[in-house]
């Protein structure tokens, strides 16, 4: 058994970018309110090592306010033509303003400019409106490069929990749970 989780995430991923058509490195977030109720929804990792695991996004979007009320989080890897899931949870924070502007200088240009048309998770009264701000935005950048807007940055996830899941014939699956153990981890198996 591997003695360091992120080394086994490498090898994983490695395999799932191989193995999988569209989006290998996409990975369920789950956040929670300041009430404690539950979201969901689907982001793409762009960054891993041993601090944890980075996505990016608006920080006026509702993921963001849930993060700021509780800044914990729970992701869900799934490559099911590999048939196999790793989950993480940990506590989250913003990844530095450099991080941010480093990742954010290598988005496609329409990518830069969709984030700052963009008003993430609030209502849009018509696709119209949208498009209209991107084009604002597309002038007002023209001929020029596109700076991060100060509303968009990145989370990283620092896992306290990883686990990794492989499916078995008759649904008697492997489970190998890692837990962060002050510098290290404890490693050990679940029941399917």
């Amino acid at each position: 058994m591997a003695d360091d989780p992120h080394l086994l995430f490498d090898a994983w991923l490695i395999e799932a970018t191989d193995g999988e058509l569209n989006d290998p490195n996409a990975v369920y977030l789950a956040t929670a309110d300041g009430s404690g109720r539950p979201s969901l929804r689907t982001v793409l990792l762009k960054d891993h090592d041993a601090r944890g695991f980075v996505f990016y996004t608006n920080q006026e979007s509702r993921k963001a306010a849930d993060l700021a009320a509780n800044p914990h989080a729970a992701l869900l890897f799934h490559w099911k033509s590999l048939r196999r899931q790793v989950r993480v949870e940990g506590p989250v924070s913003p990844v530095s303003d450099a991080e941010a502007d480093d990742y954010f200088a290598s988005r496609a240009r329409a990518s830069q400019l969709g984030a700052w048309a963009s008003d993430q998770s609030r209502p849009l009264d018509a696709r119209a409106t949208f498009e209209a701000r991107y084009a604002e935005a597309a002038a007002r950048y023209e001929g020029r490069d596109v700076p991060r807007p100060p509303h968009w940055g990145g989370y990283r996830v620092a896992p306290e929990r990883i686990e990794f899941w492989t499916d078995r014939a008759h649904r008697l699956h492997e489970r190998r749970l890692f837990v962060r153990d002050g510098a290290g981890w404890f490693e050990g198996l679940l029941y399917p």
